[in-house]
C-alpha cells in the first residue's frame, strides 16, 4: 500500500475526488494548508497600501491506496489538479506497512 499525499489549488478538490471516486478509491483526508513553492507569493493591494501574501491557500488529500491502483491516482489527481499555471501542486508517495480500522480491528488493505 502507498499513501498519496497531494497539495493542490483548493478550486480542484471536486473534480479530483471525483476522479478518485472513478477509480473505487472512496476515502480521503482533506486539510487546509498554506504553503509557496517557485511562485513565493504575491503582492496585493488593500486601501491603497502594498503587501506581499507569502503563504497561499492550499488542500492536502491524503489517501491510502493498494499498489495496483497508485499509478492511475496519482494520474487522475495530475490530470485533474492541472491549471498549467505555477502553483498547481505536488505529488507525495510514501510506503505503509499496515493499517487498522479502529472499529473493528481488521488490518491491511481491508482496513482501508
Amino acid at each position: 500500500m502507498k499513501k498519496i499525499e497531494a497539495v493542490i489549488k483548493p478550486f480542484k478538490l471536486d473534480e479530483v475526488k471525483d476522479a478518485l471516486q472513478e477509480l473505487g478509491l472512496h476515502g480521503m483526508t482533506v486539510i487546509e494548508a498554506k504553503g509557496f513553492g517557485r511562485q513565493r507569493g504575491h503582492t496585493e493591494l488593500y486601501r491603497g497600501a502594498e503587501y506581499v501574501v507569502d503563504f497561499l491557500p492550499k488542500l492536502k488529500i491524503e489517501i491510502i491506496v493498494p499498489d495496483g491502483l497508485v499509478e492511475e491516482a496519482v494520474k487522475a489527481i495530475t490530470e485533474t489538479a492541472r491549471t498549467g499555471k505555477i502553483g498547481d501542486g505536488k505529488i507525495f508517495l510514501s510506503d505503509v506497512s499496515d493499517v487498522v480500522r479502529i472499529r473493528t480491528g481488521e488490518r491491511g488493505e481491508t482496513a482501508v
